[in-house]
């Protein structure tokens, strides 16, 4: 007999064995002279070398699809657990707008025509700008393409980047270490990402570094490849910022920048970064460009006009 453990790679308990360990029922039922057992996150199973080979596929199997889904149920474990090809396997209904699967298996999908624009810019190239105000769901949907793109094996990791232009040279006076004082800065990504990834998974994800999120400083000297790389609030990044951010990336990485114009932070005596990449690679055959506007906004329905408002004061001053 051999006995082997199945680590479940940052999946919750509750997630893969069930609220009452019904699918952990599932399972043993399935592999009758096998013992098997949980332990936390991890899978303890005792039996022959053929049965353990043929059980640990199919687990692997369990967790791609939990992964992919973001849940299983009893009609689906059964399929996955049983099936022989494909056909047999019944998997959820996973419409074309769909990005990904979130944290509780709610939908993630482009929701605006320039939305659904950047998802399609996303197949065809490896750069992509997407600048609109706030609001519009630049950073949420290039979040859900770059969890997309992990849950799908087409990058080892995800980067989540963006300058802590509002800390500037005085993070000294702020109380904690450098990790609580950037942390604020950054929020915005974590805030994507709890939505779309489960709280133990994404802990997992980033304690072995397949998930960083960290101030665009920390990209200095780095080569950024097989992963996908966001930047976010690019306006508030210098020339040589974002040029240093740009000459970073590797040739199997995937790069989406995003960017509002009418909120730039920095120092009037400087320029943004953002605004003379645009100017000197949106034409680059390669890059993508794609401009949100406030009909893209999905939050309440005040802030278009609060857009609208401070665009048309912005046209009047000129």
């Amino acid at each position: 007999m051999t006995e082997i453990i199945i680590n479940l790679q940052g999946l919750s308990p509750v997630e893969f064995f069930g609220s009452n360990h019904e699918n952990l029922s599932i399972i043993r039922k399935a592999f009758p002279r096998m013992k098997v057992a949980s332990r936390g996150n991890k899978l303890m199973v005792e039996g022959n070398k053929e049965d353990i080979e043929k059980l640990s596929n199919k687990v692997e199997i369990l967790i791609e699809h939990l992964n992919k889904y973001g849940k299983l149920n009893e009609k689906n474990i059964e399929y996955l657990l049983h099936g022989t090809s494909e056909a047999d396997i019944e998997m959820p209904s996973f419409p074309k707008d769909i990005i990904v699967y979130g944290a509780h298996g709610n939908k993630i999908r482009a929701r605006t025509a320039n939305q659904k624009k950047l998802v399609k810019l996303a197949l065809d190239y490896d750069i992509i700008f997407a600048i609109g105000p706030a609001g519009t769901g630049k950073t949420y949907t290039a979040v859900a393409l770059a969890v997309q793109a992990m849950k799908n094996k087409e990058v080892k990791k995800i980067i989540l980047t963006r300058p802590a232009v509002e800390a500037g040279e005085n993070l000294g006076f702020l109380p904690g270490d450098l990790k609580e004082k950037v942390d604020p800065y950054l929020r915005p990504l974590y805030d994507a990402l709890d939505d779309m990834i489960p709280g133990e998974k994404l802990n997992y994800y980033m304690q072995n570094r397949s998930i960083e999120v960290a101030p665009l400083a920390f990209m200095r000297g780095r080569t950024l490849d097989h992963a996908f790389i966001i930047l976010d609030e690019a306006q508030n990044t210098t020339v040589a910022q974002i040029k240093m951010f740009l000459t970073r990336i590797g040739p199997h990485a995937k790069c989406i920048i995003t960017g509002d114009l009418t909120q730039i932070d920095l120092p009037k005596s400087q320029q943004s970064g953002l605004i003379i990449a645009l100017n000197l690679l949106s034409a680059i055959p390669g890059i993508g460009v794609v401009y949100l506007d406030d009909r893209d906004v999905l939050r309440h329905k005040l802030v278009k006009r609060i857009i609208k408002a401070f665009a048309n004061q912005k046209n009047t001053d000129k």
